[in-house]
C-alpha cells in the first residue's frame, strides 16, 4: 500500500539522509564497530548536513521544525542502513525535548548551538545497576550545598556514554520523596569527579558506545538544574511517548527491510533443484510476515501523524512500541531461519539485524511494561 503521510519535502529530506549515510557513515561503519564507537567527525558531519536539532528553534542553530515525520524519516533510513551506532534519534528525539522544553534561556544559549552543530554529543543517564524502569529504585543522590549540588552515584547502559559532552543525570534530591523526589542535573564533560567506566560489550549495535558512568562528589552548578526541582518524574513521563515512537518507527522499518531482503534471497536460493520461493511453506512464511508488516505499518503511520499533530497519548505510544518491536524480533528470527546457515554469518545483513534489533523490546520500556501501561488504562 502506498504510504500517504509524507509530502514532497519529506521525500526530499529522505534523499538527503540517504546521501549522508552513503557518504559519511557506511564507508566507515565497519571500523566503528571494531572501535566500539563512532568518530566525532560523523557527528560534526551530521550537524553540517542539518540532521541534528531538527526541532530546535532556529535562533539556537536548529531546524525549527517540530513535524515528527522528519524524525521518522531519519529513523527509517538509519535502520535500513543498519547504522544504529550514530545515535541521532537519541540525541534529537529523546534528549532534545528536555533541553528545548525545560531549559532556561541561559541554558538554551549555552547548550543548544553545540547540540545542533554536533560539537556537543548528549546522553541521558537514568538506568542504574539496581534500577531500570523502576524510578523509585534510583540511588544516585544530589545533595544541596548552597551554591552547587554534590552528586554521587553510578549509572549503567548509557547510550553515547563514552562520547557524551553533556549528560542529563536523574538523581535523588529529596531522599524521602521516592519517585517524586528526583531531579534532572546536567553534568558536562571534564567536571571533576565525573568518570566513565567500561564501554560495554553488547551482542549487537557494536558501533554504539554504551557505558558505565560514575559520579564521585561531583560539584554540579545550581544553574545546571534542568526543569523543576523534584520534577524529574513528570518531566520523564512527558517525553516517553516520543522516545517510544522513535523505537517503534525503527522497529517496523527493520521488519520491512528484513522482509524485503529475505524475499529476494528465497527467489534466488535453490534447494532440491528449484528456488526456495517455489515451496509452499516459504510462500506462507513470506505471506504472513508481509501481512503483519502491512497491518503494523498502517497503525504506525497513524501514530506518526497523530504525534506530529500533538495528539498521540502514552497508551497508543506504548501499543506502537510493544507491537512494532515484538514484530521486528519475530521477523528477524524467521528471516534468519529462511536464510539457513548463511543467516548465521555476520557478513549477511540478516544476522546483524538479528543481534542489533534484539534490544528493541527492552530499552525505552520493556514489552512487559508497555502491556502494564495499556492494561492499567483499560482496567484501572
Amino acid at each position: 500500500m502506498k504510504r500517504q503521510i509524507f509530502a514532497a519535502e519529506h521525500d526530499a529530506f529522505r534523499e538527503t539522509v540517504r546521501t549522508f549515510l552513503a557518504k559519511e557513515v557506511l564507508p566507515h561503519y565497519e571500523q566503528w564497530e571494531q572501535d566500539g564507537v563512532v568518530s566525532r567527525e560523523a557527528w560534526l558531519a551530521a550537524g553540517r548536513q542539518g540532521l541534528l536539532g531538527l526541532a530546535v528553534p532556529e535562533e539556537y542553530g536548529g531546524g525549527g521544525n517540530t513535524d515528527f515525520r522528519y524524525a521518522a524519516v531519519l529513523a527509517e533510513e538509519f535502520t535500513r542502513a543498519g547504522a544504529a551506532g550514530l545515535a541521532v534519534g537519541l540525541h534529537n528525539d529523546i534528549i532534545g525535548p528536555y533541553l528545548t522544553g525545560l531549559g532556561t534561556e541561559e541554558q538554551k544559549r549555552r547548550w543548544l548551538p553545540g547540540f545542533c552543530s554536533g560539537e556537543t554529543v548528549t546522553a541521558i543517564a537514568m538506568t542504574e545497576p539496581g534500577a531500570g524502569s523502576d524510578l523509585q529504585g534510583i540511588r544516585t543522590t544530589a545533595e544541596d550545598k548552597g551554591d552547587h549540588w554534590l552528586l554521587n552515584g553510578s549509572k549503567t547502559f548509557i547510550s553515547n556514554g563514552i562520547l557524551a559532552d553533556l549528560v542529563i543525570v536523574v538523581a535523588k534530591t529529596t531522599p524521602e520523596g521516592g519517585a517524586h523526589g528526583l531531579s534532572l542535573l546536567v553534568v558536562e564533560r571534564g567536571t571533576a569527579g565525573f568518570e566513565r567506566g567500561r564501554n560495554l560489550d553488547k551482542i549487537g549495535q557494536k558501533a554504539q558506545d554504551t557505558a558505565e558512568l560514575f559520579f564521585n562528589d561531583v560539584r554540579v552548578p545550581k544553574e545546571n538544574l534542568l526543569g523543576e526541582l523534584d520534577g524529574a518524574f513528570v518531566h520523564l513521563m512527558t517525553n516517553l511517548a516520543q522516545e517510544r515512537m522513535g523505537i517503534a518507527v525503527a522497529g517496523i522499518a527493520a521488519a520491512e527491510y528484513l522482509l524485503e531482503i529475505t524475499t529476494a534471497y528465497v527467489k534466488e536460493r535453490e534447494a532440491f533443484g528449484r528456488p526456495l520461493a517455489k515451496l509452499q511453506h516459504i510462500r506462507f512464511e513470506i505471506a504472513e510476515m508481509a501481512t503483519e508488516c502491512a497491518v503494523t505499518r498502517t497503525f504506525l503511520d497513524r501514530c506518526i501523524v497523530d504525534h506530529s499533530n500533538g495528539e498521540l497519548d502514552a497508551v497508543h505510544a506504548s501499543m506502537a512500541k510493544w507491537w512494532a518491536t515484538e514484530l521486528q524480533k519475530r521477523v528477524a528470527d524467521r528471516c534468519l531461519q529462511l536464510h539457513g546457515g548463511y543467516g548465521y554469518m555476520t557478513e549477511y545483513r540478516v544476522a546483524k539485524a538479528f543481534t542489533d534489533g534484539r534490544i528493541q523490546t527492552i530499552y525505552g520500556g520493556t514489552t512487559e511494561i508497555m502491556k502494564e501501561i495499556i492494561g492499567r488504562s483499560l482496567l484501572g
